[in-house]
C-alpha cells in the first residue's frame, strides 16, 4: 500500500462525529510536533452475490470511494478551522481497516481513532481488531475520547501513565514523558498494587505482610524505574502515586482529571493483559480522556528529540 508519509500523525476517518473529533485531536498532536496530519479512510466492498438489478461491484466500489472522499473533506475542513496552517494529506483505501492501519503505522508517529464510529472503523478498539493493532502496530495507538460519547477530548490537565516495572511500562513511560513535555503539563505516574498479584508473580501476599511495607517497596521500585526518565527530563514536574487498588479503577480515577492516559500494551503484575482483555476494554470504553496504548518497540520513539527540545525551551 504505497503513499504513507514519514513522521506523520494518522487519524482514521469513518464519517462519524467521534472520528471528526479524533481528527482535530490528532491535528493538535501534529501541530505541536511540526508534523503532517494524514487522514485515512478505509472501505471494503462486500463479496456477495446480488441480483442483476443492483449496481455492479465497480459502481458500489465507486460509491464507497466517493463517500470516503467526502468524509475526508469534512474532517479536513474541521481541522482547518482549528489549525489553518497545518499540513494535511488524505488517503482513501480499499481493504481491511486493520491491515491498512498497521501499514500506516510503519511510518507514523501515532495512529489516532475515535471511540465510536461508522463504516470500517466501527468498534475499532473493541475485540479482535484492538488486539491486532496492539500486537502488530508499529507506533502508539490513541483512542481519542471525552467524558461523554459526544464530548471533545479534554485539553487541560496532566498526563497520567500506568507503570508496573515491566519493559512494557517502560515504553509507556517513554511516551508519557514525551507527551507531557510537548504539552507543557505535569506527569502523574501511577503504580498499583493489591493483595492478589505482586510484581507479575501469580501469588497472594502472605497475610502477615504489613501493607505499609508493601507500599514502601512499591514506591522504591517505582522511583528506581523513573530515575532515568527524571534525568532525561529534569524540568518536567512528575508526581509518583502508589495506590492499593485495582488497575482499571485507579487509572480511570486519575484519568478523570487528565488530558491523556498512557498505558503499555502488556505488562506484569496489575497490568498483565492490559490490552488483551477486559482491562483495556474498560479503559477505552470508560476513560474520560484519550487513551494511548504503547508497545516496547516505541520505547524510545521521539524521546531524544523531545528531551533536546524541552531542555532548550527551559533555557
Amino acid at each position: 500500500m504505497p503513499g504513507a508519509s514519514e513522521g506523520v500523525v494518522v487519524a482514521g476517518i469513518d464519517g462519524s462525529g467521534s472520528a471528526g473529533r479524533a481528527a482535530v485531536w490528532a491535528a493538535g498532536e501534529a501541530a505541536r510536533r511540526g508534523l503532517t496530519l494524514r487522514l485515512v479512510h478505509v472501505y471494503s466492498v462486500p463479496l456477495v452475490r446480488a441480483p442483476a438489478v443492483l449496481p455492479s461491484a465497480e459502481a458500489i466500489r465507486s460509491g464507497f470511494e466517493k463517500r470516503g472522499t467526502d468524509w475526508l473533506a469534512e474532517a479536513r475542513d474541521a481541522v482547518a478551522r482549528r489549525y489553518p496552517d497545518l499540513a494535511v494529506e488524505t488517503a482513501v483505501r480499499e481493504g481491511s481497516p486493520v491491515a491498512a492501519l498497521i501499514h500506516e503505522s510503519r511510518s507514523a508517529t501515532m495512529i489516532v481513532l475515535g471511540s465510536r464510529g461508522l463504516g470500517g472503523f466501527t468498534g475499532l478498539m473493541v475485540g479482535s481488531t484492538a488486539v491486532a493493532l496492539a500486537q502488530h502496530g508499529h507506533c502508539p495507538i490513541v483512542v481519542a475520547r471525552g467524558k461523554k460519547p459526544d464530548d471533545a477530548p479534554p485539553e487541560t490537565g496532566p498526563v497520567v501513565v500506568g507503570t508496573d516495572g515491566s519493559a512494557w511500562s517502560d515504553a509507556a513511560l517513554a511516551c508519557a514523558f514525551d507527551e507531557a513535555a510537548s504539552r507543557g503539563t505535569d506527569l502523574i505516574v501511577v503504580r498499583v498494587w493489591n493483595e492478589i498479584v505482586d510484581h507479575g508473580a501469580f501469588r497472594a501476599h502472605p497475610l502477615a505482610v504489613d501493607p505499609a511495607e508493601i507500599e514502601t517497596a512499591e514506591r522504591k521500585a517505582a522511583e528506581e524505574q523513573l530515575a532515568p526518565w527524571r534525568d532525561r527530563f529534569p524540568a518536567l514536574p512528575v508526581e509518583t502515586v502508589v495506590v492499593r487498588d485495582r488497575p482499571v479503577r485507579a487509572l480511570l480515577g486519575f484519568g478523570a482529571r487528565a488530558q491523556l492516559l498512557v498505558v503499555g500494551s502488556r505488562g506484569r503484575g496489575g497490568f498483565e493483559g492490559m490490552v488483551l482483555g477486559s482491562t483495556s476494554q474498560a479503559l477505552v470504553a470508560h476513560s474520560a480522556c484519550p487513551v494511548m496504548v504503547v508497545r516496547p518497540a516505541e520505547a524510545v520513539t521521539g524521546v531524544a528529540e523531545a528531551k533536546a527540545t524541552y531542555r532548550e525551551e527551559e533555557r
